[in-house]
Parts: structure tokens; sequence; C-alpha cells
């Protein structure tokens, strides 16, 4: 898929018509990608374009109401003096003007279409955990399940916590270990306990068993909503 460039706005012609064609075309691919449930990274480019274009359109109004007044003409008769601006908001930034109102509401629809099935996807994720949690639940492995191809893809995982402006986040961060196929032998339990005895690095892990209940694209949707929710539960 070829991505929107950070830049798209203005690279290139500045013309209304030829950006409303790159804009289209580009969320045409991200439409199709949503209709299959794949919607990273695509949801996280459209909501920072969408914030960018928000931005530029609020710091281009800033930009232009900073410019001083200067005296337009005296009205003697009605003892009024008229002000215009220093800096005229020309052809070009009239271009620009249209360009911007008209994606802002564009990317928003496909936002607003990410977040729905970015949240029915979360809902229908069933998140349990693999036996005993240990006390320190921060580093560990989640499995996530497979219904189709009835497999389990085993990922470590860190949950690291940091603040800013008084608020703290935690961030998780994953590496793929091994995929099982399900059987009456490899079943949660016993992948656990071969992950202690063949990674002595976790000897007591906390482990998290992650179960879609539909069929989803692993790396596009599975694995980073799944990673959400493990970080939600180690949260409540």
């Amino acid at each position: 898929m070829k991505n929107l460039s950070k830049n798209w706005i203005t690279e290139d012609v500045i013309d209304a018509e030829y950006k409303r064609y790159v804009l289209l075309a580009y969320l045409s691919e991200v439409g199709q990608n949503f209709n299959e449930k794949k919607l990273y990274p695509h949801l996280a480019e459209v909501i920072e374009h969408h914030r960018q274009l928000v931005a530029l359109k609020q710091n281009t109004q800033n930009l232009y109401s900073s410019f001083p007044d200067y005296i337009k003409q005296v009205d003697w008769e009605n003892l009024r003096v008229d002000f215009d601006k220093m800096v005229q908001n020309d052809g070009l930034m009239n271009e620009l003007e249209e360009i911007i109102n008209y994606s802002i509401p564009q990317l928003e629809k496909y936002v607003r279409t990410g977040k729905e099935i970015f949240d029915y996807i979360e809902n229908l994720l069933q998140v349990e955990p693999v036996g005993v949690l240990p006390l320190y639940a921060f580093e560990g492995y989640m499995f996530l399940l497979r219904p189709k191809s009835k497999e389990t893809f085993v990922y470590e995982y860190t949950i690291t916590i940091f603040e800013e402006a008084e608020q703290r986040y935690r961030a998780i961060h994953t590496q793929y270990i091994d995929s099982y196929k399900q059987s009456f032998t490899n079943t949660p339990e016993n992948i656990k306990l071969d992950l202690i005895k063949t990674r002595t690095k976790l000897p007591n892990p906390a482990v998290y068993m992650v179960n879609p209940q539909i069929e989803i694209p692993l790396m596009e949707t599975y694995l980073p909503i799944a990673k959400r929710a493990v970080v939600k539960r180690l949260g409540s």
C-alpha cells in the first residue's frame, strides 16, 4: 500500500483538485484494508494525518491573525477608521485552506471507522491468565490463539512504566518466540511448562491467553489489539 507523505499537502502542485485525488486514492486503499479488518499501520497513520491537518488549520489561522493591522482609510464623516491586514490571504493560502477544509472531514470518517472496528474486535477478545500469576506480572508471555489454523502464537512481553506531565503510562514490548499446533498435548498449560523448561530466563512467568473468537489478521490487527488488552488487564 502506498503511504501518504507527511508533507503531502505542500508537496508537488498545491492544487485543490489534485490534492483531493491524492487523498481519496489513499483513503480508498485504507478503506479496503479496513474492510479486511487490517487496522495497522493504517489507523495510526490516518489519525496522525488528521491531527496534523487540524493543527495546521489552527496554526494557519493564528499566523494570519498575528500580523498587525494597518489603516486602510479614515471615514471622517462617520468618525471611523477602517483597518486591513498587512498580509492578505492570497490565492495560495485560499487553495491550502480549501484543501485542508475538504480533507479534515474525509479523514475523520476513516478515523471513526477504524476506531469502531478496533473497539468491536477489542470487545471480542478474551484475556485469561494461564495458571497462577506471579506477584510481578510485568514480564511474561502472551498466547495468541488462532481459531481457524488451530495454532497458538507465543510472544514474550515486557511492560515498562514512564511518567509524563504527572501522568503514568504503560508501554508494552513484545518479541515473537514460537508457535504451537493446538492439540491434546499442546494445551496452554503444557505450553507454559515447555517454555519454563526451555527458557530459563523466566522461571515463573506471567502468562496470558488471548482468544479473539473470530479470525483476524495477526500482525495488522490481532497483535496490536492484544497488546493493549493485556496492558489494560494488568492495569485493572
